[in-house]
């Protein structure tokens, strides 16, 4: 599967540096030929996008490097490296075009358009119509996002042609030259362009929080398991596309055995494996209890308590220990809610009062995944 995936993203990656390498030919002559900034802007444009092409070659087969001491998960995390390598190079592509475009409002200079220059653009507006549709849909079915990125980016460089298209157009038939303008337009798009792939490159390092439909989705697998309970804490560290490691609480009940336990988390691990491709590499177990009524009334009223503060998103792995006089259990507080220390003391002060027999136990958890 992981060779199949490269091969797809080299291969579409190669056939989107010969399209662009042949508009970057094409549109560099006519825009020296017409003196036309805009179509000039719009080559540069392509060209960034071949680099880019390349670089996603390069980061694909460097992260595809077999597992090392030194780095025992792989090297998935290098394609996000060559992402930023990526986003500075549109951004150096859109300021300089951008400084040249200024240059020609302030200065400007005769164009000469042609109708060669129209049947030129045009097939290139054509070309990265179908090339922007190609590469994003082989993109999305190897669920690469630098190919997802370079097919969005082809389709918003259709758009942006078409205006230089237009400005052509209107010159040939109206004498107004729009084209100085228009470069200084395509330029913006191109550094926002930039902007974003940064800011998406850089959460990819930093560690975001894990897709919530795939969060959801696991969940809802785990707890089919018999004895679960329920599913909590599912936190994933990204290691690469597609290269998911990760670890989870499950509740079960306190009448199981450890080879219970251990038969019910190898399971999970497999199940999960199998059908996401995600590697639990750790499941923690909450214990439930299952055999005392007066413990349920007791767990039912912390739980008011609990939830009748504002901000609480979840409570679970709740355990009343007879022998040691404790209860302990995990709650979410909201990221928002500022003063989630003052909610979380005042909800543990609040059940101390009311149960004062016991150790009250609370951990205040991490809102990681949906």
């Amino acid at each position: 599967m992981k060779n199949h995936r490269e091969k797809v993203i080299i291969r579409t990656s190669i056939i989107s540096i010969v399209s662009n390498l042949v508009l970057v030919g094409f549109k560099t002559t006519i825009g020296l030929i017409s003196n036309s900034i805009a179509i000039i802007s719009d080559a540069v444009n392509n060209l960034s996008d071949a680099l880019s092409g390349i670089i996603t070659i390069i980061g694909t087969k460097l992260a595809n490097k077999a597992p090392d001491r030194n780095h025992p998960h792989g090297h998935g995390r290098i394609e996000y490296i060559t992402s930023l390598l990526v986003s500075a190079i549109v951004l150096y592509a859109g300021l300089t075009a951008l400084i040249e475009s200024v240059n020609k409002i302030i200065h400007p200079e005769p164009v000469d358009y042609s109708p060669v220059t129209i049947i030129i653009l045009s097939a290139g507006i054509i070309v990265k119509f179908a090339l922007g549709i190609y590469v994003k849909k082989k993109g999305k079915i190897v669920n690469s996002d630098s190919l997802v990125a370079s097919g969005t980016d082809a389709l918003n460089d259709a758009i942006l042609s078409t205006s230089v298209l237009i400005s052509a157009i209107i010159y040939l038939v109206f004498s107004i030259s729009l084209e100085a303008y228009v470069g200084a337009m395509i330029s913006i798009f191109i550094i926002k362009a930039g902007i974003d792939l940064v800011k998406e490159s850089v959460d990819n390092m930093l560690g975001t929080r894990v897709e919530g439909n795939l969060a959801q989705k696991i969940k809802r697998e785990i707890i089919k398991e018999k004895d679960v309970h329920g599913a909590f804490d599912l936190d994933l560290h990204d290691y690469g596309p597609d290269r998911y490691l990760g670890s989870v609480h499950i509740e079960l009940p306190d009448t199981l055995s450890v080879v219970d336990v251990d038969r019910i988390s190898r399971r999970i691990t497999k199940n999960i494996l199998d059908k996401y491709g995600v590697l639990l590499h750790t499941i923690g177990v909450y214990s439930a209890n299952t055999q005392d009524k007066n413990i349920m009334k007791i767990k039912s009223d912390i739980t008011k308590i609990v939830f009748s503060h504002d901000g609480i998103l979840e409570m679970h792995g709740f355990y009343l220990d007879k022998a040691e006089n404790t209860i302990t259990f995990d709650i979410i507080i909201d990221f928002k809610k500022p003063n989630r220390e003052e909610i979380y003391q005042d909800i543990l002060s609040q059940i101390q009062d009311k149960f004062p027999k016991y150790k009250i136990n609370i951990t205040l958890d991490v809102d990681v995944s949906d």
